[in-house]
């Protein structure tokens, strides 16, 4: 099993390490491709996703509703530790609060518990991409309007992909199929990316980015675990909430803050580090919850 989460975990790696060694010798247009991922390639993925019918959305109340405490709770259980340490909120809490849900958590998850599990990360990447893109964008500028939020690329697909979905409208196809190919230019993208701008990166902050590392996975699984007992949610359902709580941040944390301008080399450290330190933290998550969560999947 730990062959196969390293398995996992590597090409993340690798495609942001083939960034980093382009970015050296060249100086691409980042802001430009950063752009066009959110406005194009992200979008698709997310209707993709949403409106392909073999999404049992509706059966998977109780764990979306989790997932969203999770997401959301992490942030306020990490407040107090961010004005302690006189941290930035708007740069530490959103890569503590949004997750590796798409790129590193439906891979994991299949891999961990099989075909099955694919509704359940389904599930938990449609609860974070949403939120991600609602409260998390509201966080990193208070004074955007409503209406500005929903006119967005990413929160419009949402909405699309929703309302098919649970309509029941069929999509052709060859149509579904398009936009999968389209949405999947997104997730290697915003790695390439990613390893570009961890040129410019100062690893004075390393200290904080360890800070995460520890942090996102723990306050996820504080979480998690009150959650799992008041749902009385058992089996799959209870272990991909389990790999959930535990993800490292999201490459799009570093997306997001330098749309922004919100300090995106300090994201960047976060994500990156929070994401090596997941070689560690993910084994030991596995573990415990093949031996007291869910033992048939071992």
């Amino acid at each position: 099993m730990t062959a196969q989460i390293i398995a996992t975990l590597l090409p993340v790696f690798l495609i942001a390490g083939c960034g980093t060694l382009y970015g050296r010798f060249r100086t691409p247009d980042i802001r430009s491709l950063n752009t066009l991922n959110m406005e194009i390639f992200v979008p698709m993925l997310v209707f993709a996703v949403l409106a392909d019918r073999q999404a049992p959305l509706a059966e998977y109340a109780g764990l979306a509703l989790a997932a969203a405490v999770v997401v959301l709770g992490s942030g306020l259980v990490l407040w107090p530790v961010v004005k302690l340490l006189k941290l930035e909120p708007k740069t530490f809490l959103p890569p503590m609060m949004f997750n590796n849900s798409g790129n590193m958590g439906i891979p994991l998850l299949v891999l961990a518990f099989g075909e099955a599990a694919l509704p359940a990360a389904v599930v938990l990447f449609i609860v974070e991409m949403l939120l991600h893109f609602s409260v998390g964008l509201y966080i990193l500028s208070p004074r955007t309007p409503l209406w500005r939020l929903l006119r967005m690329p990413i929160v419009l697909a949402s909405i699309a992909g929703l309302g098919f979905n649970l309509g029941g409208v069929p999509l052709p196809g060859w149509l579904l199929e398009a936009l999968h190919m389209l949405g999947g230019v997104c997730i290697p993208l915003m790695l390439f990316a990613l390893g570009v701008r961890m040129l410019d990166i100062d690893f004075g902050d390393w200290k904080t980015g360890l800070l995460g590392a520890l942090l996102c996975p723990l306050s996820g699984l504080i979480l998690a675990v009150p959650m799992i007992l008041w749902l009385e949610l058992t089996g799959l359902q209870a272990a991909s909430l389990w790999v959930f709580a535990a993800l490292p941040p999201a490459v799009l944390n570093y997306l997001v803050a330098e749309q922004y301008k919100q300090e995106p080399h300090k994201v960047a450290s976060l994500v990156l580090i929070g994401n090596l330190g997941s070689l560690v933290v993910m084994p030991i998550v596995l573990a415990l919850v093949f031996m007291h969560v869910y033992p048939g999947a071992s």
